[in-house]
């Protein structure tokens, strides 16, 4: 029978098995912790097997004691620390992603302020902290100054590259079917933009903490954990040196991952090719409701 076709066979979807998501979760989680793990087993291997004085470094359990022993202490000046990091991130990145968008806009403006730009990058921040301490005093706005200071320009440089290579021909084709300006820009612009983006978000986060603690050495006139670790270090107490380390390590990775997690749950197409279908029970997805 020539008439006759044969009614493709419905779609199953792809369901996670307890086997697929054990490894996944050993990929992403398992192996980040297995290389720290290395790292600190590596640590104590060569603090035994070189016979490495205390005051020059302490094993890693030291080290973590240091900490847990001093907590109370301790949280004060972490959550201070990260108060900064927070502030000074979301600054520098709305301010990075708002120049960004108005430079590919304007290429004038483009022309006449990247200049500027890199010329900020080159002036070390160690020397810029003292100035902003002179204007801003001694408080949390010079610290938070800091960090947008080195959060801003990673980002305005990635958005600005990333809306300069935008397909022209996807925005072409949206502008004859009629499509404003404003929608163009936030349904085919924005999108493209993501990935360079948050590639500029994850270099901001990593070295917001570093901007933190240079502003807590120039710009504290009471306790900070920058100061902590630098009294620490004058009373030769290097376990809590090495310790405070590991805390502001932890307190960089930890922001790193919030940057990572926004970006998986801001950028779903990036590991699917099909938009997700909610629907209930166990059915395919070509099988029709009863």
């Amino acid at each position: 029978m020539s008439g006759f076709v044969r009614p493709a066979a419905p779609r199953r979807r792809d369901r996670a098995t307890p086997e697929s998501v054990t490894r996944k979760v050993a990929r992403n989680v398992g192996v980040p912790l297995l290389s720290i793990v290395l790292l600190l087993a590596l640590w104590q291997g060569i603090v035994v097997y070189f016979h490495v004085a205390p005051y020059i470094a302490p094993r890693p359990r030291q080290a973590v004691l240091a900490v847990t022993q001093n907590w109370s202490t301790l949280w004060p000046l972490v959550l201070g620390t990260i108060r900064e990091t927070v502030y000074g991130f979301i600054a520098g990145a709305a301010l990075g992603i708002g120049l960004g968008v108005i430079m590919a806009k304007v290429p004038v403006l483009q022309r006449l302020v990247y200049p500027v730009l890199v010329l900020s990058q080159a002036v070390p921040i160690i020397a810029l902290a003292a100035p902003l301490v002179l204007i801003l005093g001694f408080s949390v706005t010079p610290k938070v100054v800091i960090v947008a200071w080195i959060v801003f320009f990673p980002v305005t440089v990635n958005v600005l590259d990333g809306l300069s290579h935008v397909d022209q021909d996807l925005v072409n084709l949206a502008r004859v079917y009629g499509a404003p300006r404003w929608r163009t820009f936030i349904q085919i612009e924005i999108p493209a933009t993501a990935t360079p983006l948050f590639s500029g978000l994850k270099i901001g986060a990593t070295y917001a903490v570093t901007g933190a603690i240079i502003g807590e050495l120039a710009a504290s006139d009471g306790s900070s954990l920058a100061l902590y670790q630098e009294h620490a270090n004058t009373n030769l107490n290097t376990a809590a040196v090495y310790g405070t380390t590991m805390l502001m390590t932890v307190i960089g990775i930890s922001w790193f991952l919030l940057v990572v997690g926004a970006e998986v749950f801001a950028t779903p197409w990036q590991r699917r090719t099909v938009a997700r279908r909610w629907r209930r029970g166990d059915r395919s997805e070509d099988e029709p409701a009863r």
